[in-house]
């Protein structure tokens, strides 16, 4: 069963066609990852889930419910977190601010010191700068409090934008355990990413998109390195 259905999507910034027919699904409890290079679609696809943009035409359902009619906390209140590119942080607040900022929904506020212990076993270094600034941590710890906020939100299903982005291998694979930890707790993942081996070394099933159009899905098993580049390419 799908948990999220992108349908015939089609959206625009005034004249510019940024996406065209995009059709994307995600199967409850799996890994899905969505791939493509600068300028692609990757974040115009991901603001119109969030309901930051709205389609031209087209529709997006979470669990069989129309959410492209939505504000974004609604989206959020539904079920949908979000770990954006660059992570965001509120610099100037403190590990325990930050984190607590994730849990302002009604759902998710009735059980925000549940979810805040279970961020701190997740990740143990959280807790011991919890009174820390979001400016005083590592890039590797900046990206743990990025995720920590967004399953704040008590979600069931959560997109990770670019989680490897300026990290090193050794915190990237820190972090991709904990992705696949997520999943296995019964969490619906859609990793998008630049990072083409790692991503489809997890996924259970791809997307490649190119100048706004899906150029190549299926299974990762059954991708060849040549069909790979030229989906990611066009070469």
């Amino acid at each position: 069963m799908y948990m999220l259905e992108v349908r015939d999507l089609e959206v625009y910034y005034e004249r510019f066609h940024a996406l065209a027919g995009v059709e994307l699904y995600a199967e409850r409890g799996k890994i899905v990852s969505l791939l493509g290079a600068n300028g692609s679609g990757k974040s115009t696809l991901l603001k119109t889930i969030s309901g930051i943009l709205k389609p031209a035409s087209g529709s997006i359902y979470f669990d069989e419910k129309r959410i492209d009619n939505l504000p974004p906390h609604d989206i959020v209140n539904l079920g949908i977190g979000l770990v954006p590119e660059g992570r965001k942080i509120f610099s100037a607040l403190t590990v325990r601010e930050n984190l607590l900022l994730g849990s302002y929904t009604p759902r998710a506020r009735k059980v925000r010191n549940e979810t805040l212990e279970n961020i701190f076993h997740i990740f143990p270094a959280l807790e011991k700068r919890s009174l820390h600034k979001g400016s005083d941590l590592s890039g590797g710890e900046q990206q743990m409090l990025a995720i920590g906020r967004a399953l704040m939100s008590q979600p069931r299903f959560i997109i990770f934008d670019e989680i490897s982005l300026g990290l090193s291998p050794l915190v990237i694979k820190e972090l991709y355990k904990t992705v696949r930890l997520i999943n296995q707790e019964g969490m619906t993942v859609v990793l998008v990413e630049q990072d083409v081996k790692r991503s489809l070394k997890v996924a259970d099933f791809a997307y490649i998109l190119q100048e706004g159009r899906i150029s190549l899905k299926g299974t990762p098993r059954d991708f060849t390195e040549e069909m790979v580049k030229k989906a990611y390419f066009g070469v």
